[in-house]
């Protein structure tokens, strides 16, 4: 480091017999061996402040597992008077592994807490960052080897180990946890970094910077994709810019944003590793073009279909003209819409109504006024504040269809809130005994979440079509990925599971009960299923009996992404079809009219919708 050499013989008035090397402090696990013990005479060259302390920088280890920076936590105005950036200083405290017991899957970090005898050496030294991807560069894949299950990171069941309590030996060169830990503390320059994401409530957003990455996506982001090694790639060379230590305002920043060389300090709060900037990153530049509209189209002898949601659509939603335009505009009016999150005519007022024809009505109008075509819809209303999402909104699934092109298949009743739809054999087809039906509504499976929505269609010609309409119980609850809990608690990943079972893969179970009669049936199931297709033991029950469109149109697997949150982007809304259809053609395409706006305010969901097209096969 630069800084020893401008120091000299300066450190010749600390007792060697009585310091401790930050290296000693740091160590090379992820919890120090000093935790707990009072330390003296620690040296090193202040690299930043903030209103939380000051972070320090020793003399480099040998070992990349060792970091050589230091948190210094005080509040005290006093101590934080006396350094100054640039100030070579002894110091000493108590080695304390710091999580807020709020946070209890937080990883520790380490710290010397409430410094004593602080003394200024000398100032106005330099420090030389660490400059990732060229003296560091994080590894690609996964971020810790206790992630062992099948599906890595993403693996069932959850929180089988905690990565605090093993307390490995850091493997920098393999895990992305590992690699941030050895450098906890340390002052560090991104070259080149590209936002992955938009900004969060508190200004923070993800990047990458010029160093190798794996599943980047034409936007510039990072999707998750299948690694080398057969699992899940968690992404673990992203990293987290928090607020500026000096106080200024980090700009707006939205997937692909190029920005100015960041430097900053690595740190570990709220879940994540941070760099925590000097100052506010500089935007250079913004993704090259818009999202653009769909060049898959119906025609006379296919069925185009889209799939939406549309975050919490009540009767007067300001986004509800937006959302008209996208189906009308970039999706092209697709034969029959998949929706999800259409809220009760009442929208988020909780007064009892359940029935959602007037949000329907108002959006299907304001698509007639700009595309002139003229949709029909149908919903089955849930029972009051049954089916969660919004307070009061009494969210639930719904298709709009173009009649000249497909109708229900006459015969059977529609069903109700509390009707369970179930296959039926007639003519040696099969056919419904609700149309439209939910399945099992009932089941325990789906208490607080969206039931399913079957409707059996058919062509002009005769032609027919299943369809089922699902949004899975959310991901509310869930550990981050980068937490103390392995693999991530991914909640509630059991009922998703319980859930697609019932749509899929028990004996008695909906699709493989249709299939059961036609093994030719055409089945078209979409919506938002709120989990990666790469958590493959949850999705095994439905992939076991349908197909992912991605998968049969060959979609690349860094462009099959709906959805951004944290460094990823990820797929949470699914086509799947029947063998049948597999074989006829399909095909499909994610339009990023969100997850491409130029900002989080111009985003009208935080869902992209997906188009694309079947051909029917012949089972008259």
């Amino acid at each position: 480091m630069k800084w020893l050499q401008v120091l000299g013989f300066a450190t010749t008035c600390i007792s060697v017999a009585l310091s401790t090397t930050i290296a000693e402090i740091q160590g090379n696990r992820f919890k120090s061996p000093l935790n707990g013990q009072t330390v003296t005479n620690v040296t090193g060259v202040v690299t930043a402040k903030w209103s939380k302390g000051f972070f320090l920088a020793g003399e480099s280890s040998d070992d990349l597992r060792v970091s050589s920076g230091l948190s210094i936590f005080t509040t005290s105005t006093t101590n934080l008077n006396k350094v100054k950036v640039g100030d070579f200083v002894s110091l000493g405290g108590t080695v304390e592994e710091f999580r807020s017991s709020s946070d209890p899957n937080n990883l520790f970090t380490t710290e010397i807490d409430s410094p004593t005898s602080i003394t200024v050496i000398s100032s106005n030294n330099s420090i030389s960052p660490v400059i990732l991807g060229i003296d560091r560069s994080p590894p690609t894949q996964q971020l810790t080897g206790l992630d062992s299950g099948p599906d890595g990171y993403l693996s069932v069941p959850n929180n089988v180990t905690l990565v605090e309590a093993d307390d490995a030996v850091l493997q920098p060169d393999l895990y992305g946890l590992d690699f941030w830990e050895s450098l906890e503390g340390q002052l560090v320059t991104i070259p080149n970094p590209v936002a992955i994401g938009f900004p969060n409530s508190f200004g923070e957003f993800w990047v990458h910077g010029a160093w190798n990455v794996t599943g980047k996506n034409s936007r510039g982001g990072l999707s998750i994709t299948i690694g080398p090694d057969g699992k899940p790639d968690a992404n673990p060379e992203a990293v987290i810019i928090g607020e500026p230590l000096d106080g200024t305002q980090s700009p707006s920043v939205a997937l692909g944003t190029t920005l100015a060389d960041i430097t900053g300090i690595v740190y570990y709060q709220f879940g994540f590793f941070y760099v925590l900037p000097t100052t506010a990153p500089v935007v250079t530049g913004t993704a090259s073009g818009s999202a653009q509209p769909t060049e898959i189209e119906s025609d006379s002898s296919s069925i185009s279909f889209g799939d939406y949601n549309v975050e919490n659509l009540a009767p007067t939603s300001a986004h509800l003209p937006t959302v008209a335009n996208h189906i009308a505009t970039f999706l092209k009016t697709p034969d029959i819409v998949f929706v999800q999150e259409i809220q009760d005519n009442s929208g988020p007022t909780d007064d009892g109504t359940v029935i959602g024809n007037l949000t329907l009505t108002n959006l299907v109008n304001a698509i007639a006024r700009v595309s002139n075509v003229n949709y029909s819809f149908l919903e089955i209303a849930p029972t009051d504040d049954t089916d969660g999402g919004e307070p009061g909104g009494n969210i639930r699934q719904a298709y709009l269809y173009r009649p000249e092109k497909l109708s229900l298949v006459p015969g059977a009743p529609a069903g109700t809130a509390l009707d369970k739809v179930e296959v039926i054999v007639s003519n040696n087809k099969p056919t419904l005994n609700f149309n439209p039906g939910r399945i099992d509504p009932t089941n325990a499976a789906w208490n607080n979440s969206r039931k399913p929505l079957v409707a059996q269609w058919q062509t002009p010609s005769g032609q027919t079509l299943f369809t089922i309409n699902v949004h899975l119980t959310s991901k509310g609850g869930s550990s981050s990925n980068w937490g103390d809990a392995r693999p991530p608690v991914n909640l509630p990943a059991n009922v998703r599971m319980e859930q697609i079972s019932l749509v899929a893969a028990t004996f008695q179970s909906f699709a493989r009960s249709i299939l059961e009669v036609d093994d030719k049936a055409n089945i078209l199931a979409g919506g938002d299923f709120n989990e990666y297709v790469q958590t493959r033991e949850v999705f095994k029950p439905l992939t076991d009996v349908l197909t992912e469109t991605d998968e049969v149109a060959g979609v690349p697997e860094v462009e099959r992404y709906t959805y951004v949150f944290d460094q990823n982007s990820e797929a949470l809304d699914h086509v799947f079809v029947s063998d049948a259809l597999v074989q006829c053609g399909v095909e499909i395409e994610h339009v990023h009219v969100n997850n491409w706006a130029p900002t989080l305010s111009q985003r009208t969901s935080d869902h992209d919708p997906s188009v694309g097209r079947i051909s029917l096969c012949e089972n008259l």
